[in-house]
């Protein structure tokens, strides 16, 4: 009997993380063949060449697929939807896989939806159901009703896609597989490595061994002219702050012009001691930066997700992470300097919160091959009303 072939699209670095355990699973199983596209910003040197991690953790890669149009605007943004839709649909005519998973809400996965779903191919999603602000709102929804399969991250989100009136068989809970990652670093005693030293990155070598915290901070893309400022203040607050920190590149998201331009020019005028740039890391490594950090600052959803499991205090700013499920881990604030470092002194000498289970146990990846290997697979449905 021969194997069914299953076909993942990661289209940016983010995503390889929210995969990794189940491209593992996949692989692992008897009765899977996987398929692995890689896409977008995943293959760009400027947003941290993600392809390369993917490729020195052992995967074959099926396909590339080159559609980023460069510019940062939402006009771009929807060009390079439209980049994808078309040469994924010739991947997924060339590969002829079984089925196609696509990944939570970023603006390009719905190309990996339209080119699955107008080919009569099954396609099953990861996240959906979520509540957040921005494009990936529409893009996550859109996602779940083109898709076939569901695997959703939380209890709540599965009652979001029931009520969207997806068929109960065909809508799992099984967790998020970023939380499977996380949980290999949960009891990890010490980080292990030199950020620096290994990855390299822009800034000064900090002393960060007596405590130091990470910030990730994205475009929000229903508020791209305020991006340039919105990066102000939280680098001011930051660098007012004084201790070590670990600072991460912005997502290929429009608006993430304006938060790179900020970033350099507050760089260039002000010369942060106290704060070292990355690109990215290998997903366990910034899993364990992040575990033993005094906290995380910005607006990535890591700090809803995985941070929540690792008992990681977090500052989340502004509205990109707006009405999504989160525990005590998280305060929020506004893009406003001194609101922003006050949250960041609340946090930072509060006890650690406790680790909640959310979004996951730690066997997401598991649970989902072995449902890609079972499960009825078709290209059509009914909404159930």
């Amino acid at each position: 009997m021969s194997k069914r072939k299953v076909c993942v699209v990661v289209t940016a670095r983010p995503s390889y993380s929210r995969c990794k355990t189940l491209l593992q699973a996949i692989s692992d199983h008897h009765a899977l063949e996987l398929q692995l596209v890689v896409a977008g910003s995943a293959l760009l040197d400027r947003y941290g060449s993600a392809v390369d991690i993917i490729e020195a953790d052992g995967f074959n890669i099926s396909e590339k697929v080159f559609n980023v149009l460069e510019g940062e605007t939402s006009t771009a943004m929807a060009k390079t939807t439209g980049i994808a839709v078309i040469e994924l649909s010739s991947v997924f005519f060339k590969l002829e896989p079984d089925v196609v998973v696509t990944i939570a809400d970023r603006f390009e996965t719905l190309a990996t939806s339209i080119a699955a779903s107008y080919q009569n191919i099954p396609l099953a999603h990861l996240q959906g159901g979520e509540v957040t602000g921005n494009i990936d709102e529409k893009v996550r929804h859109a996602n779940t009703k083109l898709a076939d399969i569901h695997f959703v991250a939380s209890s709540e989100a599965m009652t979001r896609v029931l009520k969207m009136g997806e068929d109960v068989n065909y809508v799992f809970n099984t967790g998020c597989p970023s939380i499977d990652l996380a949980k290999e670093v949960r009891y990890s005693q010490t980080l292990g490595f030199d950020p620096v030293k290994k990855y390299g990155g822009v800034g000064h070598d900090l002393d960060w061994r007596d405590g130091y915290i990470v910030v990730m901070q994205h475009p929000v893309t229903t508020e791209l002219s305020s991006s340039r400022e919105q990066i102000l203040q939280t680098l001011s607050a930051i660098d007012n702050y004084g201790k070590p920190t670990f600072w991460f590149w912005p997502n290929v998201d429009p608006g993430s012009d304006g938060i790179a331009s900020g970033i350099r020019s507050y760089r260039e005028t002000n010369n942060p001691k106290n704060i070292h740039f990355f690109k990215n890391m290998e997903p366990k490594d910034f899993l364990k930066l992040i575990k033993h950090a005094e906290a995380l600052v910005g607006n990535s959803s890591v700090g809803i997700r995985e941070a929540s499991y690792l008992g990681v205090p977090v500052v989340n700013i502004g509205t990109r992470q707006e009405k999504r499920q989160r525990s005590r881990n998280v305060v929020d604030c506004n893009y406003e300097k001194n609101e922003i470092l006050e949250a960041v002194l609340t946090q930072v000498k509060k006890e650690r919160p406790p680790s909640e289970i959310i979004y996951g146990d730690g066997s997401a990846g598991n649970k989902i091959a072995n449902i890609l290997g079972e499960i009825y697979l078709k290209s059509h449905k009914t909404i159930i009303y």
